[in-house]
């Protein structure tokens, strides 16, 4: 008899790992974490990376196993400096000391510059993390890289580790509307901007591996629209975390009114990587809510266009997002956190 309950409780530990990366949990022990994500974003840039993270940081579902800080374009009007990645990861240290959390769960700069072709990885702590934690063998819960920027560190830990393609899937905020599924936004940026950070990176992971992709076109980001109305009522009054999140979102709102009106909205592009993954439904889990079409992956020529790939593997594309899932459960956990 103990020698089976022994059994039980080591086939329990290989599925649930009890080692996580230090977050406070929200419901104690009602939930447990099921799935592990590595998050890799451009937090000295676009202020909605910071949200996704702070969103993140709040659920208790995922197990995060690192942070990684990306880079953003040459010359980028967020941060023009030639240290973008180490400032990345220094804003996503500062967000983790704004909301308390302990400074166990790894942060990570990754490289500073994109790759400079799509056969040349770049070497970075990073990266060997990705691929670490993707050659693990003592978990069963699934491993899920979100991606809300360039694609540089999971590209380089493909092509310096291809055999790891089948251990985890990407989940990417990035890409142009596909012309079948929706039309782009009135004065769109072309390569669309996600992509355009690294596109020879882009062309690693669409036209030379093999990792299961479920992206999330510009068409169905742009969804997530969150009015300033509610962030001065549902996250400004919410402690340290609302506090220093609206200031962020405000600092740049002020900033580029010299430059465009953006109106009383701002996209928080980026959240769909928390509504893909920690709001998974309960049985037969999938992001369920939302709507996805599965279309052969396409190749990514040289400028960033799509091509049509008669050999691409399925894929799937995003369409539409319970953005009132998202928002909702975000404004419920900032203010359960406060309490």
């Amino acid at each position: 008899m103990v020698k089976y309950v022994c059994l039980l409780c080591g086939l329990f530990l290989l599925i649930h790992p009890v080692a996580t990366f230090g977050q406070k949990r929200i419901g104690g022990s009602t939930v447990i974490p099921r799935m592990r994500v590595i998050v890799d974003n451009d937090f000295s840039g676009d202020p909605d990376g910071l949200f996704q993270l702070a969103h993140l940081l709040l659920s208790p579902s995922v197990d995060i196993r690192a942070i990684i800080g990306s880079h953003l374009k040459v010359g980028d009007g967020f941060d023009n400096s030639k240290t973008q990645a180490d400032n990345a990861a220094k804003k996503a240290r500062e967000l983790l000391q704004v909301m308390g959390i302990p400074d166990n769960i790894p942060v990570l700069a990754g490289s500073n510059t994109a790759m400079p072709n799509d056969s040349t990885p770049v070497k970075s702590a990073a990266v060997e993390f990705i691929i670490k934690e993707a050659s693990r063998t003592d978990t069963r819960l699934p491993l899920y890289i979100l991606c809300g920027a360039g694609l540089t560190e999971i590209a380089s830990a493909l092509l310096t580790s291809p055999q790891i393609s089948n251990k985890l899937t990407l989940v990417w905020i990035g890409g142009s509307e596909y012309s079948d599924l929706a039309l782009p936004p009135p004065n769109y940026s072309n390569p669309e901007y996600n992509l355009n950070i690294d596109i020879p990176a882009a062309r690693v992971v669409f036209n030379r591996s093999a990792i299961p992709i479920w992206q999330v076109p510009r068409n169905a980001y742009r969804q997530a629209v969150l009015p300033y109305s509610q962030l001065l009522l549902r996250v400004k009054p919410q402690g340290k975390t609302g506090s220093y999140l609206t200031g962020v979102l405000e600092g740049l709102m002020t900033r580029i009114q010299r430059f465009v009106n953006i109106g009383e909205t701002y996209i928080m592009g980026d959240s769909p990587l928390v509504l893909l993954t920690a709001l998974q439904s309960s049985f037969e889990a999938d992001p369920s809510s939302s709507d996805y079409v599965i279309k052969s992956a396409p190749s990514i020529n040289p400028q960033g266009a799509y091509e049509y790939n008669h050999t691409g593997r399925p894929i799937r594309v995003y369409t539409r997002l319970d953005i009132n899932l998202m928002f909702a459960d975000f404004f419920a956990k900032l203010e359960l956190w406060n309490k």
